[in-house]
């Protein structure tokens, strides 16, 4: 122990098939990739780096001494948990994952349809919304203390879902299959972070320690409340995330329509000139006429 923290090592072995699994599922999916279009560049080694850097994190939270910590001891580790998982290593994974990889996985009409629906916008945010919040009930989240194993599922089932929660924002193939413009894209940024954003002040405002089982260790002169205070700032990070992602998307779409302006200026002066092209024309015919 260190500072009263218990620094039990969580070796759940879910998660470590899990892990194992993507990790396998990802390096066979880039030997197909690779094996199917040998020429195709768009898979770097950046992508690779940045899924195994994903998982490594993941890992990290949830098999290592933090995840006892943030189960039994302190709820703003816990809410470090779920930030890093979502807002850090599923943004990482679908930026590692291009459209070379994904798009034999949608070849198939059914697996086709099932990720176009569970990708589409209202639909993914009602899941990850739904999922995280469901789970914080303070009973559900109780049990969740109480079980180590339902723990677990509690943090994989809400970084799952923050992967469909990502997808209409970064998924490299979000343009064929749930196609949104920028105007649109940017509204879901701002609406699907309102519902934890609303439980963060929830958190910081609400005057009383809403989750009772955490031991928080004395020596860390750290009351309920004010742990549950520091839990409520972390999850306000992610709305910053999201007006972070705005913004590229505001410019790019200011660059859209500057294009698209400039455009329909470029075919009116066209226009304008060929009009201008047949009344000389016109003139000089009715010149050569007056002429004979």
């Amino acid at each position: 122990m260190v500072a009263g923290l218990v620094l039990t090592w969580s070796w759940h072995p879910g998660t470590i098939i899990l892990l194992l699994v993507m990790s396998l599922l990802y390096a066979l999916g880039l030997w197909r990739a690779r094996l199917r279009s040998p020429e195709d560049t768009s898979i770097k080694a950046r992508h690779s780096a940045a899924f195994f850097l994903a998982i490594l994190l993941a890992a990290l939270m949830l098999l290592t001494p933090i995840d006892t910590i943030g189960r039994t001891q302190l709820f703003s580790v816990h809410m470090m948990q779920a930030i890093v998982l979502t807002t850090v290593c599923a943004p990482l994974i679908l930026f590692a994952s291009p459209a070379a990889l994904l798009r034999p996985l949608i070849e198939l009409p059914l697996l086709r349809t099932v990720v176009r629906l569970l990708t589409m916008p209202l639909v993914a945010t009602l899941i990850f919304n739904g999922a995280f919040l469901f789970w914080h009930v303070p009973k559900v989240f109780e049990l969740a203390q109480r079980n180590p194993t339902l723990y677990q599922v509690q943090m994989l089932t809400i970084f799952l879902a923050s992967l469909l929660n990502w997808w209409p924002l970064i998924g490299s193939l979000r343009e064929e299959i749930n196609r949104m413009t920028y105007p649109i894209q940017m509204l879901y940024a701002f609406f699907d972070g309102q519902p934890v954003d609303i439980f963060a002040f929830v958190l910081v405002f609400s005057g009383v320690a809403i989750y009772r089982l955490y031991n928080i260790p004395p020596q860390l002169n750290l009351t309920a409340f004010a742990d549950q205070t520091v839990a409520g700032a972390l999850l306000l990070i992610p709305g910053l995330v999201d007006l972070g992602v705005m913004s590229p998307l505001f410019f790019r779409w200011l660059g859209q329509v500057e294009d698209r302006t400039r455009a329909a200026d470029q075919r009116r002066q066209e226009e304008v000139y060929e009009d201008d092209e047949d009344e000389e024309y016109e003139e000089e015919e009715e010149g050569e006429e007056a002429s004979r």
